[in-house]
């Protein structure tokens, strides 16, 4: 199934392809380096992104430097690189022997 999503900036009065978004460097509004865009996860319900996935990420920001769900909301402007209106301090991943009390197998971690 094929999808053609556009994203409309509030800023602007024109429309974004979703695919603009992969791959684009992704910066605190300090200029820290969080990592670059992987993925763009939707609500189809409400029909709107619910946040990007973000690889590659900083080792000084989130721990062991996995992929991290950013909510679109913290998405402050995008251009050439996308800057984020928040961004916790560190992200810390749970404690393995909480992993293995929850049966979960993503190894993407959700801020919320």
């Amino acid at each position: 199934m094929y999808f053609d999503f556009m994203i409309q900036k509030e800023t602007e009065n024109r429309a974004e392809e979703v695919t603009s978004f992969l791959k684009l460097p992704v910066y605190t509004r300090e200029g820290v380096y969080v990592g670059h865009v992987r993925n763009v996860f939707f609500n189809m319900e409400e029909k709107h992104v619910s946040s990007l996935l973000v690889t590659n990420t900083n080792p000084s920001l989130v721990e062991g430097t996995v992929d991290v769900a950013v909510p679109y909301r913290w998405v402050n402007a995008v251009g050439d690189i996308v800057i984020l209106s928040h961004f916790p301090e560190k992200v810390t991943t749970k404690k393995k022997e909480e992993k293995a009390e929850e049966s979960s197998d993503s190894d993407i971690d959700v801020i919320q």
